[in-house]
């Protein structure tokens, strides 16, 4: 079984190529282990870090707002 986070990434096409798939997740998980409902700045600014080739921000961004209705810790 997938985690919520891999979930959403799937569901809000957050996945592209897979060059910043981890860096994304791992950056997602940190932010949403500290902070259960964060804006879209607080998530931004978590994965700044993280480049994305395809420029899929939109898509990343939306996926981590979906995985924080039901992220599990």
């Amino acid at each position: 079984k997938l985690h919520p986070l891999q979930e959403s990434f799937m569901s809000e096409h957050g996945l592209q190529c897979g060059y910043c798939t981890p860096g994304m997740l791992m950056s997602a998980y940190g932010l949403l282990s500290k902070v259960s409902q964060p804006t879209e700045e607080q998530i931004k600014k978590a994965i700044s870090g993280n480049l994305c080739r395809c420029t899929g921000y939109g898509n990343i961004v939306a996926a981590i707002k979906e995985a924080a209705v039901s992220f599990v810790k």
